[in-house]
């Protein structure tokens, strides 16, 4: 099922991660410093059932985006909470820093409103992550929390941005 999302003028749809477009995720590959956001390779995440790697969990939670042309640029986890709807977003690398951040992260706010109209919206950011930074302040995120947390290498500081909505109230 592939559904537009966003304003009719923005070229991003959102479709389910299929299997094949997931094990090509896992062979994407981010310059450092931005190699924090690489995946083990797809073998690891479905042996391990982790991720996209658990079948029902790429069914549940995760999306593929695709340019205009069909084209695979990204993806986005919609993670819920209570209340909450926590994305968790990827372009692919040789497209970062091309413009397409803003387009890309205003479908997936799309999505996410589609999914669960009441709740509120949030993104954990790695504090450094500056160009992502930048873009989700341009798509209406604002950093709520700073805190570390604990990942594959170590503790990490990040910022949690909320989403407000276009009247400048939170989305919830």
């Amino acid at each position: 099922m592939t559904v537009p999302h966003a304003a009719s003028t923005n070229p991003i749809i959102l479709t389910a991660l299929s299997s094949q477009l997931a094990e090509a995720l896992c062979s994407w590959r981010y310059p450092s410093p931005f190699d924090f956001y690489n995946w083990s390779s797809w073998e690891t995440m479905q042996q391990l059932g982790i991720e996209f790697g658990d079948e029902q969990l790429r069914i549940q939670q995760y999306a593929a985006a695709l340019d205009a042309q069909g084209s695979f640029i990204g993806f986005a986890q919609f993670f819920p909470l209570l209340g909450v709807t926590r994305i968790g977003l990827g372009l692919r690398p040789d497209l970062c820093g091309q413009g397409l951040g803003l387009p890309f992260v205003q479908a997936i706010v799309a999505e996410a409103l589609r999914r669960a109209p009441g709740d509120e919206i949030d993104l954990e950011v790695l504090v450094w992550n500056s160009r992502a930074i930048r873009t989700y302040k341009r798509a209406n995120f604002v950093i709520t929390d700073t805190y570390p947390k604990r990942t594959a290498q170590g503790l990490v500081d990040v910022h949690c941005m909320t989403y407000l909505s276009p009247d400048n109230t939170q989305s919830g």
